[in-house]
C-alpha cells in the first residue's frame, strides 16, 4: 500500500528511532524503514521530511531522511524484476521538489540534496529530465549568493557523475553541456576571483578593526562559490574535450584558462603569511584554493598535454613551479601541500611522453601530414620550450636542491623517528608519493635523472663526496653534516641503476658503509636506516659494459683535487669533476671510482659482508632500522645471483630475529613485512627443516593473533603454501597446524571466504601435491572442492591440479569415497567453460580413465556425452584452440574405446546421446561410433605421439566391427595405423628427450615416497597403451577383419596403391 502524507508523522518518528542509542528502540525502527522502502510514496515522504520548514532545526533526522532517499534512488530508480521500483508521476514529483528547494540554508543538508540530484541525473539525464540544466541556469541569473552557491554545488556533483559515463551517447551529451556551460562559468569564476582580492586586501588593511563578521561570512561564501566553480571548470575542460593527444585538435580553454590560474595562485600567495597571523577560516581557504588551482592545471596538462605545451602556457607555468621549488619564499616553504603540487607539475611535464622525441618511423601519406609527423612536429617544438626552460645549470640546481633541501630530516621528522619508529618508516617509505614533500621530492628527483643521468650522475657522486668527506663515520652528534649524508645516501640509493656505472660498490661498501655500521651510537640509527637502504637497492644492478673509468690523477695521492675521467658508450665524452676532498683515516674515496664491467654490482667476495650486515641491522634496537634491513633482505634473497652458501650459517638468528620481530611490532604493514621475509627464506633456502619445529609454533600463534585480518592471514599462507613446498614429503609434521587453517580457508562459508580463498586453494593444491599419502582430514575435504567449483569457475586451473592430485594419492580409497562427486564436478565444467578451460581440465579426465578404465566411465557418462557432442560438432576449422579441444576430447574417447570397449559401444549406442545430439543440430547419419572414426583420422596430426597411439589402437580395434562400413574407410584407417607405427620411435624419443618418459630403474632411483610429479610420470610410465603394440594390434585385427568380411576386404585392400601396401607390410614386419 503506498505512502502518503498521512504518513508523514510515522515516517518522522521512525526515522528518529532509528538513530536511537538504545537498540530495543533502532532495531524495529530499521526494520520498518527497511520494509517501506519498495512501498510507493515513500521517497516522497522522505522528501517532505528533508524540507519541512518546521523541521529546519532537526538536522539529524532531516540527514538520516536523505541518506535513506539516496539508498532508494540507487535501488529502486531503475525498475527492476523483482520490484515495481519508483512510479514515474512520483519520479516526476520527486524531481520537480528538489528544484524548488535550491536555497537549503544547512550545508550538510544541501550537500545531500546535490547528491540526490546528481544520481537521479546520472538515470534520467536528458531522456527524462532534459530541462535540468536549463532550470539551473534561470535560478542562477537572479540568484543571492547563498543559492548560486548551492547550485553550483548542485553543478559540480552531477558534472562529476556525468562525466564519469563512458558511452559514446553521454560523452556527446557532456561535450554539449560543456558548450553551453563554459562561458558562463568562466566568466562568473573571473568575476569571483577580483571580489575575492579585493575582499581580501580589505580584510588585510583591516586587520586591527572590528570589521563586519557577517561581511567576512559573505565573502567566505564567494569563495567557497568561486572553488566549486573552479572543479566545475575542471570537469568541464577534462571530460568536455577529447584529450588532444587522441584527436590532435586544439583545446581553446586550455590556453585561456591556464595563464589565469596561474595569475590566480601568484595573487593569493600573498596573503599566506597575513592570513596565517589571524583570520584562520580565510587562511584555510587560501591553502586549499592555491592547492586546487595547482592540481586543475596538473589535470589539465596530463589531459591535454600538446595545447598546454604552447607558449603562452607551459613556460609560464613550468617556470614558477620550478621557482617556487628552487627559491620559495619564508612563508612558501612552509606551505607543503601547493610545493607538492609545484613537484608533481614539473614531474609530470619531465615524464610526459607525448613531449619526448618519436622513436619510430612513420608510413607517409600522399594527401598530407600524418597524425603521427604531428604528433613529432609538436613534440619538437615542446622539446625546444623545454631545453630554454631548463639549461643545464638550472638542473643541475634543481638536483641540488631537492637533494640538500628537501631530502634532509627535518626536526619533526627526527622526533617522529626517535618516540615512534615504526610509523616513521611507514610513513617514509609506503607513503602515496603525492601526500608528503619528501616522497614527492624523491619522485621528482628519480624523473629529473633519468632524463639527464650524464649530467646529474657526476653532480650526484659529488654531494655524495661532499657528504662523506665532511662527516666522517665517527660523528655521532645529529649535525647538518650527518643530515646531509644521510640525504645523500638516500639519493644515491634511489638512482643505483645510473650510479653503478660511477662507483664500485665493493670499494664503497668496505670504506664507508661497513665503517658506518661500526658506530652503534643511538643517533647512527638515521645513518643505518639509510645504509640498509642502499644495501637492498644496489642488490642486483648490472654495470653497463659500454662505460669504462679512469684517473686523471696519478697513482700518488698528493693534490686535494682529483679528477675522473668517464668514456661513454661509442663517444668519447670527457667530464671532468673536480672534488674538494677532505681525506679521512677511515676510507680511500678515490677507490669508490674503481668500476667494473658486465659483473652484478655486489660481487661475489662482497657478499657475505653484506649478508652479515644486513643480519646486524635486523638485530638493532631500532625498528625503522629493522624494518628498513628486512625489506633489504628479501631483495637480497630473492635476487637471482644469491649465495646461499654465504647465508647458511645466518639462517638461525635470521629466523629468531623475524619471529621475534613479529612480536614486537604493532603495526599491520610491518608484520606483512616481516611475514613476506618469512616467506622468501622458506621458498628460497634449502635448509628449512632443522627449523620446522619453530616455525610450525611460529605459525600458530600468528594465525590465531591474526583473526579479522585478512590481508595479514593472505601472507600467512602464502607463506605456508612455501613451507610445505620446502618441507616436501615431511609436511604432514605441520598437519596438525595447517589442516585446520585450511579447512576455514576453503570454507565458503567462512565470512572471510571472499578474501582468503584464493591462497587457501593454493596451499591445498601444495598439500596434496606434496603429501606422501592421503591422510582421513583430506579426504574429507574434497567436497568443498565441488561447493567451490559450483559457485564460479574462477580457480579452475588450481582446482584441476587438485583434482589430479587427489586421483594420483588418493587412488581406490578416493574414488570409492567421492565417485558422485567428482562426476558432478566434472558435468558442471565440461560444457560451460570456454575452450581454455576445457583444455585444462580434459588432462584429468584422460589421468582419470587411465586409472580407472572400468570403473570411472559409467560414473562420468554425461561428462562422455558432452566430448561426443565436442567431437561431432563443427567449427573447429580456422579455431586452433577449438581442435586441440576436440582432438583432446577425441584422445580420451579412443582410450575408453581401447581400454573399455564395450562400454564405448553401448554409450555410442544409447537413445539419450542420439537426442543430445539432435538438440545440439548435429546431424548423424551413420553409426556414431563410425563418427568418431572420422575424427581419429583426421585429428591424428593434432595431438601428441601418445595421443596418435592411442587413435592407432582405436581405429584397429574398429577393424573388427561387424559393419560393412569398416571397409570403407580401410584405406584411410591402414595408412594412419602405418604412420603411427613407422614414426613411433621418433616420437618416443623425442618424448624421453624432453624428460616426459622415465624407465622404471630411473623410478626406483628416485626413493621410496616419491612427488606429485614423480607419482604421476610413474602413472604415465605404467600407462596400458605404452605396454600394447600397435604393430600386434594391427595385425591380429587385420586377420579378424580379413575373416569377418571375406571377399569384401580382399576387395578393400587391393585399392589400396602399391607403396602404401608396401608402408604397411613393412610397418607390420610383413614378408
Amino acid at each position: 500500500m503506498a505512502l502518503s502524507a498521512s504518513d508523514l508523522p510515522m515516517m518522522y518518528t521512525l526515522l528518529t528511532n532509528s538513530m536511537s542509542g538504545d537498540e530495543s528502540v533502532r532495531k524495529p525502527a530499521e526494520s520498518a524503514l527497511s520494509q517501506s522502502e519498495s512501498r510507493p510514496g515513500f521517497c516522497s515522504c522522505l522528501m517532505e521530511v528533508i524540507t519541512a520548514k518546521d523541521l529546519a532545526s532537526q538536522v539529524d533526522v532531516r540527514l538520516m531522511a536523505s541518506v535513506y532517499f539516496k539508498n532508494s534512488i540507487n535501488r529502486y530508480w531503475r525498475n527492476r524484476r523483482d520490484s515495481s521500483g519508483i512510479s514515474n508521476e512520483e519520479k516526476i514529483h520527486l524531481r520537480q521538489k528538489l528544484l524548488l528547494h535550491l536555497r537549503e540554508e544547512n550545508y550538510q543538508i544541501a550537500q545531500m540534496l546535490a547528491v540526490l540530484i546528481s544520481k537521479i541525473a546520472r538515470f534520467d539525464y536528458p531522456r527524462e529530465w532534459p530541462e535540468l540544466f536549463r532550470v539551473l541556469a534561470q535560478q542562477l541569473q537572479a540568484a543571492d549568493v547563498l543559492t548560486s552557491h548551492r547550485i553550483f554545488m548542485i553543478l559540480f556533483r552531477t558534472l562529476k557523475e556525468l562525466s564519469t559515463k563512458r558511452l559514446t551517447a553521454d560523452q556527446r551529451n557532456f561535450a554539449e553541456i560543456s558548450s553551453h556551460l563554459f562561458d558562463y562559468s568562466w566568466h562568473l569564476w573571473q568575476s569571483d576571483v577580483q571580489t575575492i582580492l579585493h575582499g581580501f586586501s580589505t580584510v588585510v588593511s583591516s586587520f586591527n578593526s572590528n570589521a563586519s563578521e557577517q561581511h567576512h561570512d559573505e565573502l567566505y561564501l564567494i569563495c567557497e562559490r568561486w572553488l566549486l566553480c573552479l572543479k566545475i571548470l575542471r570537469q568541464l575542460i577534462i571530460s568536455g574535450f577529447q584529450s588532444d593527444a587522441k584527436c590532435m585538435q586544439e583545446v581553446r580553454p586550455v590556453k585561456e584558462v591556464s595563464p589565469v590560474l596561474l595569475n590566480a595562485i601568484q595573487s593569493l600567495l600573498p596573503y599566506y603569511s597575513s592570513f596565517e597571523r589571524g583570520h584562520h577560516k580565510f587562511w584555510d581557504f587560501m591553502k586549499r584554493a592555491c592547492t586546487k588551482l595547482m592540481k586543475v592545471l596538473v589535470a589539465i596538462q596530463g589531459r591535454h598535454p600538446y595545447t598546454f605545451g604552447d607558449k603562452c602556457v607551459l613556460p609560464l607555468v613550468v617556470d614558477f613551479c620550478l621557482s617556487k621549488i628552487t627559491d620559495p619564499e619564508p612563508d612558501v616553504f612552509s606551505f607543503e601541500q601547493f610545493l607538492i603540487q609545484c613537484m608533481v607539475m614539473v614531474k609530470s611535464v619531465l615524464e610526459c611522453k607525448e613531449y619526448k622525441p618519436s622513436l619510430t618511423g612513420r608510413v607517409m601519406d600522399e594527401n598530407g601530414v600524418t597524425l603521427e609527423q604531428m604528433k613529432k612536429n609538436i613534440s619538437n617544438v615542446v622539446g625546444g620550450i623545454l631545453t630554454s626552460l631548463l639549461p643545464s645549470e638550472r638542473i643541475v640546481l634543481l638536483c641540488n636542491v631537492l637533494i640538500r633541501r628537501y631530502f634532509v630530516l627535518t626536526a619533526s621528522d627526527l622526533e617522529e623517528l626517535y618516540h615512534n619508529p615504526e610509523s616513521f618508516h611507514h610513513e617514509q617509505d609506503m607513503v602515496q608519493w603525492t601526500e608528503k614533500l619528501r616522497p614527492c621530492a624523491e619522485a621528482l628527483y628519480i624523473v629529473l635523472f633519468e632524463n639527464h643521468s650524464q649530467l646529474l650522475a657526476p653532480v650526484v657522486v659529488s654531494i655524495l663526496q661532499e657528504a662523506m668527506n665532511g662527516c666522517p663515520t665517527s660523528v655521532t652528534e645529529i649535525t647538518p653534516g650527518l643530515l646531509l649524508k644521510d640525504a645523500a645516501y638516500g639519493a644515491a640509493a634511489y638512482v643505483y641503476y645510473e650510479l653503478s656505472n660511477y662507483l664500485s660498490f665493493k670499494d664503497w661498501f668496505n670504506g664507508a658503509l661497513s665503517l658506518e655500521l661500526s658506530n652503534n651510537h643511538p643517533n647512527m640509527r638515521i645513518i643505518h636506516r639509510k645504509v640498509a637502504l642502499i644495501l637492498g637497492q644496489w642488490v642486483s644492478e648490472y654495470i653497463d659494459s659500454s662505460w669504462k673509468y679512469g684517473y686523471m690523477a696519478t697513482q700518488t695521492i698528493t693534490s686535494p683535487n682529483y679528477y675522473f675521467l668517464c668514456a661513454a658508450e661509442s663517444v668519447m665524452l670527457a667530464v671532468f669533476i673536480v672534488f674538494d676532498l677532505k681525506m679521512s683515516e677511515s676510507m680511500g674515496v678515490l677507490d669508490f671510482f674503481d668500476g667494473a664491467c658486465s659483473i652484478p654490482v655486489i660481487k661475489d667476495e662482497t657478499k657475505r659482508a653484506v649478508y652479515c650486515a644486513l643480519i646486524k641491522l635486523l638485530l638493532e634496537k631500532d625498528l625503522s632500522v629493522k624494518l628498513a634491513a628486512c625489506r633489504s633482505l628479501c631483495l637480497h634473497i630473492e635476487d637471482a645471483n644469491f649465495s646461499e652458501k654465504y647465508f647458511t650459517d645466518l639462517l638461525p638468528i635470521c629466523w629468531d630475529s623475524c619471529f621475534k620481530l613479529v612480536e614486537e611490532v604493532q603495526e599491520f604493514d610491518s608484520k606483512v613485512q616481516v611475514l613476506n621475509l618469512i616467506s622468501i627464506l622458506i621458498g628460497h633456502v634449502s635448509e628449512v627443516i632443522p627449523y620446522a619445529d619453530k616455525l610450525v609454533q611460529f605459525f600458530q600463534k600468528v594465525w590465531e593473533e591474526s583473526s579479522g585480518e585478512s590481508l595479514l592471514q593472505i601472507q600467512l599462507l602464502i607463506a605456508l603454501r612455501n613451507f610445505v613446498v620446502a618441507l616436501g614429503y615431511q609436511s604432514p609434521s605441520c598437519y596438525s597446524m595447517l589442516l585446520p587453517i585450511l579447512q576455514r580457508g576453503i570454507d565458503i562459508n567462512n565470512p572471510d571466504e571472499l578474501n582468503l580463498l584464493e591462497d587457501s586453494m593454493l596451499l591445498w593444491e601444495a598439500t596434496v601435491s606434496h603429501a606422501p599419502a592421503m591422510v582421513p582430514q583430506l579426504l574429507a575435504y574434497f567436497p568443498c572442492l565441488v561447493e567451490i567449483m559450483e559457485r564460479s569457475f574462477d580457480h579452475l586451473q588450481v582446482a584441476v591440479n587438485i583434482i589430479e592430485g587427489y586421483i594420483i594419492l588418493g587412488g581406490t580409497e578416493f574414488l570409492s569415497m567421492h565417485a558422485s562427486s567428482v562426476a558432478k564436478l566434472l558435468d558442471a565444467v565440461v560444457g560451460n567453460v570456454n575452450d581454455r578451460g576445457l583444455l585444462t581440465t580434459l588432462p584429468v579426465i584422460d589421468i582419470l580413465i587411465q586409472c580407472f578404465p572400468v570403473e570411472v566411465p559409467p560414473l562420468i557418462r554425461s561428462t562422455l556425452q558432452k566430448l561426443i557432442l565436442i567431437c561431432l560438432s563443427g567449427g573447429d576449422d580456422r579455431d586452433p584452440s577449438k581442435t586441440a579441444v576436440k582432438a583432446s576430447s577425441a584422445a580420451i574417447l579412443g582410450r575408453i574405446l581401447v581400454m573399455n570397449t564395450n562400454y564405448l559401444a553401448q554409450l555410442t549406442s544409447e537413445p539419450s546421446l542420439s537426442l543430445l545430439l539432435q538438440q545440439a543440430g548435429i546431424p548423424i547419419e551413420e553409426n556414431i561410433l563410425l563418427c568418431l572414426v572420422d575424427i581419429w583420422l583426421d585429428k591424428v596430426d593434432n595431438v601428441s605421439s601418445v595421443q596418435k597411439k592411442i587413435f592407432g589402437l582405436a581405429l584397429s580395434i574398429i577393424l573388427t566391427m561387424r559393419l560393412p562400413q569398416v571397409l570403407d574407410k580401410l584405406d584411410q584407417i591402414l595408412s594412419v595405423c602405418t604412420s603411427v607405427i613407422l614414426g613411433g620411435n621418433d616420437d618416443l624419443a623425442e618424448e624421453e628427450s624432453s624428460g616426459d618418459n622415465m624407465s622404471s630403474s630411473r623410478l626406483h632411483s628416485e626413493g621410496t615416497i616419491p612427488s606429485k610429479e614423480l607419482r604421476r610420470r610413474q602413472i604415465k610410465f605404467s600407462d596400458p597403451v605404452n605396454q600394447l603394440s600397435l604393430e600386434n594390434s594391427v595385425r591380429d585385427n587385420l586377420q579378424t577383419c580379413a575373416a569377418l568380411h571375406g571377399e569384401s576386404f580382399n576387395s578393400a585392400m587391393s585399392r589400396m596403391h602399391t607403396s602404401a601396401l608396401a608402408q604397411l607390410k613393412q610397418a607390420l614386419k610383413m614378408s
